[in-house]
Formats: C-alpha cells, sequence, structure tokens
C-alpha cells in the first residue's frame, strides 16, 4: 500500500498515531511524490522503510520531510499489513521483501533513477536487507542504512531462548504478537536464513546505527552487521550523552543528522549533540499500540 495523503511531522510516536486515527492515508508531507526528479546533488531517490507494528507515517513523519527538504526524492509504502489492516510490518517478512522489491521498481520507473538508497528503521532494516542480499536488489541500490537494525535478532527481554525450548511456544507467540515480530528472534529460521552465507554482498554500502541502550535488541551487539564493507555507528560513542533506545530512534535529531551523512556526505553538517534521557519515547510506544 503506497499512502498518498500528506500529514504535518509529529513530535513523537504517540502524536503520528493519533493523527492516523482520523487519517489512515497519511503520509510525511511530501513523501511520495512521483513527479519528483532527481537531481545532480542527489541522483538516488531514497525509500523508507517502517518497523514492526507501524506505518510509512508514525516512523518517518519527521525524517521524511528532513530529507525533503535537503533535496531528495522520498518514497515509503506501508508493507506487510493485513486486508485492511491501519498498521503493519506484522506478516511475513518474505512476502514482504517481495513487496519492497516491487516498490523499488516503482519509484526507479517514475524517477529514472537507475538506482536508490534504502533506510530500514527495526524490522524495516531486515525487510529490506532481505531483499538487497536474498531476491538479487544490490544492482538497485547505493547506500542501505539499519536504523537500529536486528541483524541478528533479540531475545526480547530474555524471553526467546525459553520459548525456543518449548514445542509450540513460539507459535502461540506470533499469534499474541506478531508473524514478522517471531521471525526476528535471535535465531529464528528467518534470520538464519538472512544472514547465511554473509550479512553483505558486494556492490551496496551498509551503515547501521545502533545504541546501546536498545530496549528490544539485546545484547546490543546483535545491531552490528559482521561482514565486508558494513559501517556500525554506535549512536554513543559519537554522542555519548544521548541515550535514545530503540523506540525513540526515529524521533532523535541525532540520529537524523547521522543518517544524513551517510547519504548526503559532502553537504551534512557535523551533528549536535545533546542529551537524551534513557526510556525516551517509550511511554508514547506503548500508549500508541494501545489506543
Amino acid at each position: 500500500m503506497v499512502p498518498t495523503d500528506s500529514g504535518p511531522p509529529q513530535p513523537d510516536h504517540l502524536g503520528a498515531v493519533l493523527y492516523m486515527k482520523s487519517h489512515p492515508n497519511a503520509v510525511p508531507r511530501g513523501v511520495n511524490d512521483f513527479g519528483c526528479v532527481p537531481d545532480a546533488a542527489h541522483p538516488r531517490p531514497v525509500i523508507l522503510a517502517h518497523g514492526t507494528d507501524a506505518s510509512a507515517y508514525t516512523d518517518w513523519s519527521v525524517i521524511g520531510p528532513q530529507l525533503v527538504d535537503q533535496g531528495f526524492c522520498v518514497y515509503a509504502l506501508n508493507y506487510g499489513g493485513k486486508p485492511g489492516a491501519g498498521t503493519f510490518g506484522t506478516e511475513d517478512i518474505v512476502l514482504s521483501g517481495y513487496q519492497i522489491a516491487q516498490f523499488v521498481d516503482d519509484v526507479r520507473a517514475a524517477t529514472g533513477a537507475p538506482k536508490v538508497d534504502l533506510v530500514g528503521f527495526s524490522q524495516g532494516a531486515n525487510v529490506t536487507r532481505y531483499y538487497i542480499n536474498k531476491l538479487g536488489g544490490a544492482p538497485k541500490v547505493g547506500n542501505w542504512v539499519g536504523l537500529a537494525s536486528p541483524t541478528y535478532g533479540g531475545v526480547m527481554y530474555g524471553l526467546v531462548p525459553p520459548a525456543q525450548q518449548i514445542p509450540g511456544a513460539l507459535d502461540l507467540a506470533a499469534r499474541a504478537v506478531s508473524v514478522a515480530a517471531v521471525q526476528q528472534a535471535q535465531g529464528s529460521p528467518f534470520m538464519l536464513e538472512l544472514n547465511a552465507g554473509g550479512d553483505t554482498v558486494p556492490g551496496v554500502r551498509y551503515t547501521t546505527v545502533g545504541s546501546r541502550a536498545d530496549e528490544v535488541i539485546q545484547p546490543f551487539e546483535n545491531i552490528a552487521l559482521r561482514g565486508p564493507g558494513a559501517d556500525n555507528i554506535v549512536l554513543q560513542d559519537r554522542c555519548p550523552v544521548d541515550l535514545t533506545g530503540h523506540f525513540h530512534m526515529v524521533y532523535d535529531p541525532y540520529v537524523y543528522q547521522l543518517l544524513l551523512e551517510v547519504l548526503d556526505p559532502g553537504r551534512a553538517p557535523e551533528p549536535v549533540c545533546v542529551p537524551v534521557a534513557l526510556g525516551t519515547g517509550i511511554p508514547q510506544v506503548v500508549i500508541g499500540g494501545n489506543i
């Protein structure tokens, strides 16, 4: 699903969820302009992929317009949703990978660009990397950036290892949360398939941006790519007082500035480090997921 109704930037995830209650087809301002023509300074369109149980708007309401204002052609789809769903990124990630593949081709056809840059948040990092590494997308991609990327999955607060020892437990978990969430558990069949043969493939520049305070991906080292050609940025190595974790990543100004360094290295300003308190954004995500 390609959302088309322009919506304003929001202060946090909760604000975006509330806006979508009355604007279910919302997309960040300036995103999905299929008349946009890439220029010489920004020749590759940027495609943004949201995370689990989210949407293009809830995850990119701020970063999307910021990239547009920098001169990029920016696009985002709602992938992995059930028919009639109001939230996305819940279904089989393999099938979502094919949705990404089609969207990349649609954007390339509309813009005439031979390659795109892919930026994924959380599950968005896994589904876009699956497209590149397993579905033959590498020749069509310049940069891949994973924000809070579950590169090797997570143990989900320590629940995954014991659940993997109980027959049927993960099937129950998939019904309770979502198929996609369970697929991203450390050691799951999907994660093993994604990383089989190497984390990276030649021809694409890979970058992860992760936080030691990530509330979902534990141990946090599971964020980093271990393959050749990857740059793994730890947020606190660049800005020690920024304790942004998983849920606030796409609303943190410093993370956006790091992203801009990757996508536009010749013009991006030096990021400005400011304190962010531990746990920022968690209440908003919890409330947003229960209204």
